[in-house]
């Protein structure tokens, strides 16, 4: 399970929505958030699907690896159809003992599902084409308009960057100290719920411990490399909007129209 999640990880290689501004894949992730909120009915989520389709086509990301992500949330998502599977009033399909399944909520269940995985899938390609010193730049330099009201947006985009760079990191560390303790009789699969909870004690402390030492390091690195905050600074690598850039945006523009207008006209 810990190797099957890819949640902050950049996938390297060489494809059109890569070369993309990270202010484009930013504002690409917000419109298909938005989108799959807009859809109603079989039609909106027809359309994403296609969208989604297109992009991971295009990003050269094999589609395996980003399945992989969606396994560590199989949970919440098997949770999420069972409660709104027998909790929504409606229409009786199915009655029996204390519980009822509903017409309006195998629906409900179906189209949750269905934005969670769309929802997970489609916000994981921004971290698969986006390297996180692209993303701190995009997430800067899309927010800066906040540094007239004194928010630190420099600040809180570097600290959105580290932990997403952290991620993977700490996903390999807590993989090396299962199997080390694994190797020393630990068992983190079998037993009861309070079992497993006090199995995870072995895991947990060396798994902090490694993490605040990475941060101390990563501190005294910055200090060491006069590093004072966002004031004066200047970048490496300017952003600048590309027409390969301008024509995604009516892209995006045209998809949410599309999504928003069948979505209200087309009766399915």
């Amino acid at each position: 399970m810990i190797r099957d999640m890819t949640l902050g990880q950049y996938y390297p290689v060489d494809s059109f929505i890569h070369k993309l501004d990270p202010r484009t894949k930013l504002f690409g992730t917000m419109v298909y958030i938005i989108s799959l909120f807009l859809a109603d009915g079989i039609v909106g989520y027809l359309i994403s699907a296609v969208f989604l389709a297109i992009v991971i086509r295009v990003s050269k990301v094999p589609f395996k690896f980003i399945v992989k992500g969606i396994k560590p949330i199989l949970f919440l998502l098997l949770f999420s159809v069972i409660f709104n599977l027998f909790l929504t009033d409606g229409d009786t399909l199915v009655s029996f003992w204390i519980f009822r399944i509903t017409k309006q909520g195998v629906r409900l269940a179906f189209f949750m599902a269905l934005r969670l995985v769309f929802l997970i899938m489609g916000s994981s390609m921004m971290t698969f084409t986006t390297t996180p010193n692209q993303l701190t730049d995009g997430l800067e330099k899309s927010l800066h308009f906040l540094n007239y009201i004194r928010i630190p947006v420099h600040e809180i985009a570097m600290m959105m960057s580290i932990a997403l760079r952290f991620i993977p990191i700490l996903i390999e560390e807590t993989d090396k100290i299962m199997k080390a303790q694994t190797a020393r009789g630990a068992d983190f699969e079998n037993g009861s719920l309070m079992q497993k909870a006090k199995g995870l004690v072995p895991l947990l402390v060396p798994l902090f411990i490694s993490a605040f030492r990475r941060a101390t390091d990563l501190a005294m690195a910055m200090e060491a490399r006069c590093y004072r905050g966002g004031e004066g600074r200047t970048k490496m690598k300017p952003l600048k909007y590309q027409r390969a850039d301008r024509l995604v945006y009516l892209f995006y523009a045209g998809y949410l129209a599309l999504v928003v207008v069948l979505s209200k006209t087309v009766p399915l």
